[in-house]
């Protein structure tokens, strides 16, 4: 568990008396370097393919020092961030650490003082040529540097390419834009993901493989739509929530975009329409349900208002005419 105190697995008769824990530790784990600077235990297997060098990588992570039931650096408790490989990682063993590694593992290593904080260490926390122990899990990974190599290509460079890599740079760049959304970083998140849409929409593919991209279309039409309507401007994502039921007319979350949409412009007619097909796709969608009881709620009381108002204009008036000019203006 990510953050807990370690605890060495000794084997029989794999200890010298004298040896200390981590060296009692090592003799068991992986040799990563290729000169036992950096050696690893896998605690969970990961999955999917290893990180690429030039991966921006998800990772909690706890170090510690020998003999020390505290990590002396942890981000555990912290909110997560991507982080770059060779920017934002500074450890080298930290860095060939995590290239080893795959979606969803964990896994503890030593780091020697060379791939570590060096012979000076770093005072007062680190002493020098400190070995020191990590454990490491990696959430996710992303690798944005092949998208960035594309989209900086002409449209007729891009187009040399074939159909698949498209696909993949566009996925990166919505994969990206999800996670700058989960982050509530909207607008960058939007940034990605019209990056995505504009590259698919300018590539042209055989009648066979068109819908590969109609389907990845779909997909970031969807998000664009989500992303304004945290942006507050309803009428760009009813735009592509629109865009996205040409696509598939169908599409129970297109609809439930349009229909949101819809009702923050007030547009209640239209936003029944969307929410009531939505519902019809998938009957027991408690946000569809929800969303529609908040339709109800707020038609109710813009008729009331409406009534009201009408009531107010063709009150009769028992006052004179001077009063009722004052009135009118009153109200006004």
């Amino acid at each position: 568990m990510m953050g807990s105190t370690w605890t060495p697995r000794i084997r029989r008769g794999d200890c010298a008396p004298r040896q200390s824990p981590y060296q009692r530790l090592s003799q068991w784990m992986l040799d990563i370097s290729g000169d036992r600077g950096v050696l690893k235990d896998i605690i969970r297997e990961g999955a999917g393919e290893l990180v690429t060098p030039d991966a921006s990588v998800l990772v909690k992570y706890s170090g510690y020092l020998e003999h020390m039931d505290k990590p002396f650096d942890s981000n555990c408790l912290r909110k997560t961030r991507l982080m770059k490989l060779g920017e934002d990682i500074t450890l080298w063993g930290m860095e060939l650490g995590l290239l080893s590694m795959r979606r969803g593992e964990l896994a503890r290593f030593l780091f020697k003082p060379t791939y570590a904080y060096g012979t000076l260490g770093c005072p007062p926390l680190i002493p020098r040529d400190a070995t020191v122990l990590f454990e490491i899990e990696l959430l996710d990974f992303l690798d944005s540097a092949e998208s960035d190599k594309f989209c900086a290509l002409s449209s007729v460079q891009q187009d040399q390419f074939p159909l698949q890599k498209v696909l993949k740079v566009a996925a990166t760049e919505r994969e990206f834009g999800n996670y700058l959304f989960r982050q509530n970083r909207f607008y960058d998140a939007k940034v990605r993901y019209k990056r995505a849409l504009l590259l698919l929409r300018r590539r042209s593919a055989p009648p066979e493989e068109q819908h590969l991209v109609e389907a990845a279309k779909l997909l970031v039409l969807l998000n664009l739509s989500f992303t304004y309507l945290k942006l507050e401007r309803p009428t760009t994502a009813l735009r592509y929530g629109e865009q996205a039921l040409i696509i598939d007319r169908k599409n129970a979350k297109a609809l439930f975009r349009c229909g949101q949409a819809c009702l923050l412009m007030t547009e209640y007619q239209k936003a029944r329409d969307f929410l009531v097909r939505a519902q019809k796709e998938q009957p027991f969608n408690h946000d569809i349900n929800n969303e529609l009881k908040k339709l109800a709620s707020y038609y109710r009381d813009y008729t009331d208002k409406e009534k009201e108002m009408c009531h107010r204009m063709f009150a009769p008036c028992d006052n004179g005419s001077t009063d009722s000019s004052t009135n009118y203006k009153q109200e006004k």
